[in-house]
């Protein structure tokens, strides 16, 4: 008796989920009936990399001064963030004419550890 409930059961449960899975197909509308993928190249307007200093308050990263930004990057918007494992903050920052150097103020400090992480982009121009 025991092994018809267990059969009956699981049958239940098979039902249910097929029933759901067909419930979920059914809400997709078929607007498309291509699949497709695509890849573009984003150009880059600094090749030759970034030197990262960290600015420290007491034993905190207070700021982050990136240097040797290309010219080309001008009016883009560099972001950075710094992680330590534990905490994270963030700031940004308009790359100035001419590019070169600049400082970017984070949003809350930084406990610095050795094995900090800093993330350095720049979106634009």
């Amino acid at each position: 008796m025991r092994r018809g409930v267990v059969t009956v059961a699981a049958a239940l449960v098979v039902v249910a989920c097929a029933a759901t899975t067909v419930a979920f197909a059914a809400s997709l509308p078929p607007t498309s009936r291509t699949l497709g993928a695509g890849k573009t190249a984003v150009p880059s307007c600094d090749t030759g990399g970034f030197s990262i200093v960290l600015n420290l308050t007491a034993a905190n990263v207070s700021s982050v001064t990136i240097g040797g930004i290309a010219a080309a990057c001008a009016t883009g918007v560099l972001s950075v963030n710094v992680n330590n494992g534990t905490t994270n903050s963030s700031g940004t920052g308009t790359v100035p004419a001419g590019g070169g150097s600049m400082t970017v103020t984070l949003a809350a400090t930084v406990p610095f550890r050795q094995a900090s992480e800093v993330d350095v982009a720049i979106t634009g121009p």
